[in-house]
């Protein structure tokens, strides 16, 4: 008789520590944004990031963003100019690179500006209603 308490406790005990486990993985698994790389395998394409706003970050975080989407940031920092709007320069006579670009960012304008002194081949301006993708809360 004294087995069968035994066994009843560690059935329970089974199935409180597999629900635990399910209850713990489900919540670290929620999926996270997802960036779509976007640049073909074997391109690099070089690109400074400029935070065209007054929100602190943006540039680091559009960066992330382009990174992700197969892009080659070079370098990124502020800017004195103040946009609403994202703009990708086209510095390389690349469109598409640029199209590409607008496209990782949700949107963006895009205008050729030949620059070989920048020694990139975009120049992207984060405007103030860029809102970049959220980010899992762990932690």
């Amino acid at each position: 008789m004294e087995r069968r308490p035994l066994i009843l406790g560690g059935l329970v005990a089974a199935v409180v520590l597999a629900g635990a486990g399910w209850w713990w993985s489900r919540d670290r698994a929620a999926p996270a944004a997802v960036v779509t790389r976007v640049v073909p395998e074997g391109t690099r394409i070089r690109v400074e990031v400029l935070n065209a706003s007054e929100v602190r970050g943006l540039a680091r975080r559009a960066t992330f963003v382009l990174r992700d989407a197969g892009f080659d940031v070079v370098r990124f920092t502020g800017d004195d100019a103040r946009r609403a709007t994202n703009l990708v320069i086209d510095r390389t006579g690349h469109p598409e690179w640029a199209r590409l670009a607008a496209r990782a960012l949700g949107g963006a304008g895009v205008e050729t500006r030949p620059d070989s002194g920048r020694y990139v081949d975009l120049t992207i301006l984060i405007g103030a209603d860029w809102r970049p993708p959220p980010q899992p809360f762990n932690p």
